[in-house]
């Protein structure tokens, strides 16, 4: 007799890595002729911008640039200055080789040392690396047994719930609008945001993102050293083109700010911004399978042969914010702080004394100017430990898939002191992994050996908690027909208390 057997695909959890590497920067910057030449060196930073990843088996493609940031204070009194290049780079990570259908890589990063040299007040040499940390998340889909049939088997179904992994995209944006200064700016210091979405309509195929962007200008005006803030807000409505994507799904969407341009209008009129925001958007569906936990026949041999595998579901989406302050001692009491920077270093999910906290470094440095009239960096190290709005065991198997803004941030000087407050943005989803087991392959074998005509009557002592299931596999009795014999309750699988139990077909 042939056993029929059917089967369904899974999308199982598949390999998770995390690879690290190092960027290395080495450029020289010229000094524009309208910008003033270099009397001394502030601070220099630099900053990733991934704009294509592509995986490929046993490798992880990265392309984008690096954003290198120059700070320094301009001769003949002209204050705190900017100048910035972007050095283009495609690096290749080497990865353990590994099948998957579905996959999302999350790059983030720190600097790991940064030295600038002015050469000439014109020229600046910068010398220094990046450190990528790169991380992958995959799906594989996996066949399952989900019913068997015929051959006198019997089988125990169990529900597998989880999502898969339905769409990934990253694409950019550009937010256009006007910006409009007091008076004319003798230097745009910095332009920063942060966005935030207001509506995510998810249709077949396409999704409609609606949100702004918050733009905060910081300049300094013709003749004077102290900075000054010029802030506006530029809506966006932008339709996706989403492969994958359908009304069912589970989605979300987080816009982040990656490059700024602004153009001084001519005469009074006003000047314009266009802004270039990454929009992330991440798509799972939930999924609901029977598959075949056990079997057995009462009338052949078998042999499960069990198939262990992992679901991926979505524990909880994030949208929260914490508040950081710090306080420290500065080299020089009366300093006066011009400006404030932070950046954020590679988030990771760990586990404290209350449970499980979206954990990075936070790194704020100020700018100030001391009491000889120079200009100083000063850096404030803060520790952020954000609880995850979800309760899971210390033994769990979770990976986050977030992203941190600033979303506030404020430095003065009191009594000589820096003092930091800055508010950080989580935006994402934190996914957990399940083990699961399930019949992976089954056969019928020799055809059993008939009752025992001299056995009347087999009884079976059974312990409180024992499964009704396993009895009946272990005598090859039918699960229905116990339930009958013993007056058991349709529907029971396992055994209440310690009791006797009739074992039919002896």
């Amino acid at each position: 007799m042939e056993l029929k057997i059917f089967r369904d695909a899974l999308p199982a959890a598949g390999v998770n890595c995390t690879v690290k590497a190092e960027l290395p920067l080495e450029t020289e910057i010229l000094i524009s002729d309208y910008l003033p030449p270099v009397f001394k060196l502030v601070k220099c930073f630099a900053k990733p911008v991934v704009l294509q990843k592509q995986l490929q088996p046993g490798k992880l493609t990265l392309e984008g640039y690096l954003r290198c940031i120059v700070y320094y204070q301009g001769e003949d009194d002209a204050g705190l200055c900017q100048t910035e290049q972007k050095l283009p780079f495609n690096r290749v990570l080497e990865l353990p080789e590994f099948a998957f259908t579905a996959w999302t890589a999350q790059v983030e990063g720190q600097t790991e040392y940064l030295n600038c040299r002015s050469v000439t007040p014109r020229r600046i040499e910068v010398r220094g690396a990046f450190g990528l940390v790169a991380s992958v998340y995959t799906q594989q889909k996996t066949e399952v047994l989900t019913a068997l049939a015929d051959g006198g088997i019997e089988q125990q179904l169990t529900t597998l719930e989880g999502v898969r992994r339905a769409a990934v995209l990253d694409k950019l944006i550009t937010v256009e609008g006007e910006l409009a200064f007091p008076s004319p700016p003798a230097a745009i210091l910095d332009i920063a945001g942060t966005a935030s979405l207001h509506d995510l309509k998810v249709l077949n195929a396409k999704a409609v993102a609606k949100g702004t962007l918050h733009v905060l200008c910081a300049w300094r005006a013709e003749g004077e050293s102290a900075l000054q803030s010029q802030s506006l807000d530029l809506p966006f409505n932008q339709v996706l083109d989403v492969e994958g994507l359908s009304e069912d799904c589970r989605c979300l969407c987080v816009a982040e700010p990656v490059g700024f341009t602004a153009t001084q209008g001519e005469g009074k009129a006003p000047g314009s911004l266009s802004a270039t925001v990454m929009l992330r958007l991440r798509a799972w569906r939930p999924y609901q399978l029977q598959c075949v936990a056990d079997a057995f026949s009462t009338q052949f041999e078998t042999e499960p042969v069990m198939q262990n595998l992992r679901t991926e579901a979505l524990l909880c989406a994030l949208n929260e914010t914490a508040t950081l302050t710090g306080s420290g001692p500065l080299p020089d009491a009366g300093a006066k702080i011009l400006a404030c920077f932070a950046a954020i270093g590679p988030a990771q999910l760990v586990w404290q004394e209350t449970g499980w906290v979206v954990a990075a470094r936070v790194l704020v440095t100020a700018f100030g100017e001391n009491s000889l009239a120079e200009l100083e960096s000063y850096e404030k190290p803060l520790e952020l430990a954000l609880p995850i709005p979800a309760e899971a065991a210390e033994t769990a198997a979770l990976y986050p898939e977030c992203w941190l803004s600033v979303e506030d941030l404020q430095c003065s000087c009191t009594g000589g002191a820096l003092d930091v407050s800055v508010t950080v943005r989580v935006e994402g989803a934190i996914l957990s992994r399940r083990q699961a087991s399930c019949v992976g392959s089954i056969a019928l074998g020799e055809k059993l050996a008939p009752a025992d005509p001299e056995i009347s009557l087999r009884i079976y002592y059974a312990q409180a908690g024992e499964a009704l299931f396993a009895i009946a596999k272990r005598y090859h009795v039918s699960p229905g027909q116990m339930l009958a014999a013993n007056d058991l309750a349709e529907g029971t699988t396992a055994i209440e208390k310690a009791q006797r139990l009739l074992i039919p077909g002896a």
